[in-house]
């Protein structure tokens, strides 16, 4: 286990002359002096760490203005007069419950609720029954179901694995759920009664598991195999054990929408997506990070695949053209954490993609332009796993802190900060004929009045008109997309 980080909430409530703890000093003070450099412990810092957290600020005088403006915002400001929901009414069921609202950056508040009930690391998480539930799994070798609204725990799933718990997962229709565990094993529930329906053991450790979304599969991620194996979900029969398919320990696996392909990624930085029909590897993308890469996730069109990597940095593939043999990621992500990026997870529609990392943070990406919208701050550990809702109105965060964290995002794009970074960027929000869903434009693009419909509207479009086309002028507006995104 790593030692506890100094900003523990331990350190935090040290002894002040009065008596009092420094938790009961004025909390309007500390949200705007420390929550600029994302450090919350409210105790003096020695000035030779001052020194060293200077020289990694290089602010130019303009960004150090628009940091004074932004400063002198209201950053409850969301369009209302209305006061913080602490001081609102809250439902009967919620009554007696502490609310928390968390002072992640200037501007940045969003509303969250911590769930506390595993006793060890939360490896993974998941929403489920149409957003009401929540699934999650952890080292403390349980599976626990939770209540969406009032965070309690409606069941642990039985028998208990006998090992730490490294991933679990649910099918699309949340009528049944699997875990991976560091007993070699791979257990299937009922999600509902909470029944055991079978136990299948591999030889080796089994780090990752994933149903398909049409829930007659199961890939599991081998360790010591450096392979992927995929089962039947009904029966357990073996559909495919691919050993060695990579040269290291694989991290994670995911399928595609369509339920045919397996996308897997490795401590040895590659990528590989097998198909099950041909029961051959389509493609191999060796060296597409600069270390390990932790995770991988597909958009829900299965065209584009996002990789998080131990180098800080999460890339969006076009997997469908195949045009990263020529020019690579589409897009890479960075800047947006401080360390290892340990998850990734898109929304539903493609609109903005989740990340979390062992910085403590969890990031929200705008996909179409390539830049970190938002970063919500709260764990006291490692971010494991992240999930987003399938209505985008929460997002759901595993930590090492032995805690979850729902937060409510559904009036992000209010936020002043998030408007405010949008301009400095120098884009145009508008909003599309369509859908009504404001997206971004560089305001320096030519006849940026033509556009009238986001990036999705317009591939939705194209794809009606040639759906039998390999390649569509919707993905590759998308992948232009990304392309600026990289570029700026």
């Amino acid at each position: 286990m790593a030692s506890q980080p100094q900003d523990t909430p331990s350190s935090a409530k040290a002894q002040n002359e009065g008596g009092k703890t420094a938790l009961q000093r004025s909390d309007v003070q500390l949200s705007f002096v420390l929550a600029r450099d994302g450090v919350h412990q409210p105790r003096k810092v020695p000035w030779v760490t001052l020194v060293r957290a200077y020289g990694h600020f290089k602010l130019s005088l303009s960004e150090a203005k628009r940091g004074q403006q932004l400063a002198s915002l209201d950053p409850l400001a969301l369009g209302s007069d209305s006061p913080p929901p602490e001081n609102q009414a809250m439902p009967k069921k919620l009554q007696g419950e502490k609310t928390s609202w968390g002072d992640h950056e200037p501007l940045s508040k969003i509303p969250f609720k911590i769930m506390k009930g595993h006793q060890h690391i939360v490896s993974s998480c998941h929403f489920c029954v149409d957003d009401t539930k929540l699934l999650s799994g952890s080292y403390d070798c349980t599976v626990k179901l939770w209540d969406a609204v009032d965070g309690s725990v409606v069941r642990n799933f039985e028998p208990e694995p006998g090992a730490p718990v490294l991933e679990c997962s649910v099918t699309a229709d949340s009528r049944r759920i699997i875990a991976a565990s560091y007993d070699k094993t791979v257990r299937a529930w009922d999600l509902e009664t909470g029944k055991l329906l079978w136990k299948l053991s591999h030889e080796t450790f089994v780090v990752s598991c994933k149903f398909s979304p049409d829930g007659k599969y199961v890939v599991s991620g081998l360790d010591v195999d450096r392979g992927i194996c995929v089962t039947d979900a009904e029966d357990t029969t073996t559909v495919s054990h691919i050993k060695d398919h990579h040269r290291m320990s694989v991290t994670s696996c995911c399928f595609d929408p369509d339920s045919q392909r397996v996308a897997s990624v490795s401590l040895d930085r590659s990528i590989k997506i097998w198909d099950i029909t041909s029961q051959a590897t389509l493609l191999t993308i060796t060296k597409a990070h600069t270390n390990a890469i932790s995770n991988c996730c597909f958009t829900f069109s299965g065209h584009f695949l996002c990789t998080s990597s131990w180098d800080k940095t999460l890339k969006i593939w076009n997997v469908h053209t195949g045009e990263f043999r020529n020019q690579g990621a589409c897009v890479t992500l960075m800047q947006g954490h401080e360390g290892s990026v340990s998850s990734c997870h898109f929304a539903r529609d493609t609109s903005f993609l989740v990340s979390g990392g062992f910085d403590r943070t969890v990031a929200i990406w705008d996909v179409g332009e390539g830049y970190r919208k938002l970063s919500l701050k709260g764990h006291n550990d490692w971010v494991m796993d992240v999930a987003v809702s399938n209505n985008k109105k929460w997002i759901l965060s595993a930590s090492k802190d032995k805690t979850l964290r729902l937060w409510n995002i559904e009036e992000m794009d209010q936020i002043p900060l998030v408007i405010e970074y949008k301009k400095a960027l120098g884009l145009k929000v508008k909003q599309c004929e369509e859908c009504d869903r404001p997206f971004s434009i560089y305001g320096n693009d030519i006849f940026p009045e033509t556009v009238t419909k986001c990036v999705f509207c317009r591939m939705d479009a194209k794809d009606l008109s040639a759906e039998a086309s390999p390649s569509s002028e919707g993905e590759d507006s998308l992948a232009r997309e990304c392309s600026q995104g990289e570029d700026g």
